[in-house]
């Protein structure tokens, strides 16, 4: 989790992360179209199967860990059909799909609270390996890359500060001095998600306090056994605390020492690194999203049929579920379109050809994801509130949905100002 803004400055330093796909050969649209069709209707059986709803049953009473037997023989299902890791090359053991194909796929991996970890593209560890695989050294890759591409170990990204509004990645106290060939660490970070049980963390430094803004930092992978490495604990979220990859944690680095071939990237490139993973990632998100809003929408109406007021008066006759059946399917449907269409401009134009459509789907299908949400409860009724469905567990966890990746305040700023100045520039208007 990370409350990273949108709002870049046009002279920030932008590094460039290749997007799921990007940067393989082109295939027979035909052929690729079969494939990930082929793959999507492997995983929404996988998703949808009794063995999943297990498991989803023993997350929601006990705990991911607790899961942990069921879930692996689930994600070796998925490597079996060829869908681990989809948005990683061939040549890394991955499907290869490009971005609009990998939105598809995370979609319906989304139907459940742990569908992504079972295809192995879950956050935070898919922005990790995407910055490994484009800015790492063939050291980083070879040691901490090709097993997070397996599967065999997680990682976190520590970012955040408890001292400092998230939604100013720039204002960051946790700092990394050079002393000869390594580097002292020296912070407090919090809600690093998935910390507990993670391998390592990327870490977001100061670097050069003395440089511009968004050049002070840097990224620095930082094993978790590394001595003056503290889990402090795991925050609770609504009152939960959750455990293994289902989790938020706080962390504290009390000079922790490591080496200058630890960075990833340039010394100071740090926040052009993060803006640059956060594009594809929040394609990710919103996508993600989407398949929750598709599973709420399908419980709500199993239960607008299923349940009576009365003998033979299904609760679905009455007019106001009608109208909410209505309104989160028009909208479910709109949002889906709105993200495979900036999905595509990623693909075409890049970060920056794609900044308004980007910041439009981050506060758009939260939205819709939160009013969907409280729809599905609302016609469950008290039995929404319980862990008899995952409605409550999405309720409560992906609240945050509005909150990280920069609040859905400073991408309706940001996209304002920006229709705001092509419309001052149409009239001739001076505007800044």
């Amino acid at each position: 989790m990370s409350a990273t803004t949108h709002d870049t400055p046009a002279d920030a330093p932008r590094a460039r992360v290749t997007a799921p796909g990007e940067a393989h050969a082109p295939r027979d649209t035909h052929d690729e179209g079969a494939e990930v069709a082929r793959i999507v209707h492997a995983l929404r059986a996988i998703v949808d199967s009794d063995e999943a709803r297990a498991a989803e049953r023993t997350v929601l009473a006990h705990g991911f860990r607790a899961a942990l037997p069921a879930l692996q023989a689930l994600r070796e299902r998925v490597r079996a059909e060829g869908a681990f890791a989809p948005h990683l090359p061939r040549e890394m053991g991955g499907a290869g799909l490009p971005l609009v194909a990998f939105a598809r796929v995370s979609e319906v991996l989304g139907r459940v609270p742990f569908g992504h970890w079972l295809a192995n593209c879950q956050a935070p560890d898919i922005g990790n390996m995407e910055l490994l695989h484009t800015h790492a050294s063939p050291a980083l890759q070879a040691r901490w890359l090709a097993p997070l591409a397996r599967g065999e170990l997680r990682s976190c990204f520590a970012m955040t500060e408890p001292e400092h509004a998230g939604a100013n990645p720039v204002w960051l106290s946790t700092r990394a001095v050079r002393d000869g060939d390594d580097y002292v660490l020296d912070g407090h970070k919090w809600f690093t998600t998935a910390a507990d049980g993670a391998a390592f963390t990327v870490v977001m430094a100061v670097t050069d306090p003395d440089a511009a803004p968004h050049a002070r930092a840097s990224m620095l992978l930082v094993p978790m056994d590394a001595p003056g490495v503290q889990l402090v604990r795991n925050i609770r979220v609504m009152g939960e605390p959750g455990d293994d990859w289902a989790s938020h944690a706080e962390l504290r680095f009390t000079g922790v020492r490591v080496p200058v071939t630890s960075r990833i990237g340039d010394e100071g490139a740090g926040f052009a690194l993060a803006q640059a993973r956060l594009g594809p990632g929040r394609v990710h998100h919103c996508m993600r999203w989407i398949g929750i809003c598709e599973r709420a929408f399908d419980l709500m109406c199993e239960r607008a049929v299923t349940r009576e007021l009365a003998p033979g008066e299904p609760l679905g006759r009455k007019e106001a579920i009608q109208h909410m059946v209505a309104r989160s399917r028009a909208e479910i449907d709109a949002a889906r379109l709105l993200v495979l269409d900036a999905a595509a401009r990623l693909e075409r134009d890049g970060a920056a050809g794609a900044r308004d459509a980007i910041a439009s789907i981050k506060f758009h299908v939260a939205g819709v994801l939160q009013a969907v949400l409280d729809r599905a409860i609302q016609v469950h009724g008290a039995y929404g509130l319980t862990d008899a469905t995952p409605l409550a567990f999405w309720w409560a966890h992906e609240r945050g949905a509005r909150i990280y990746d920069g609040p859905d305040e400073v991408h309706l700023s940001s996209l304002g100002r920006s229709l705001l100045k092509r419309a001052a520039s149409r009239h001739g208007v001076p505007w800044r």
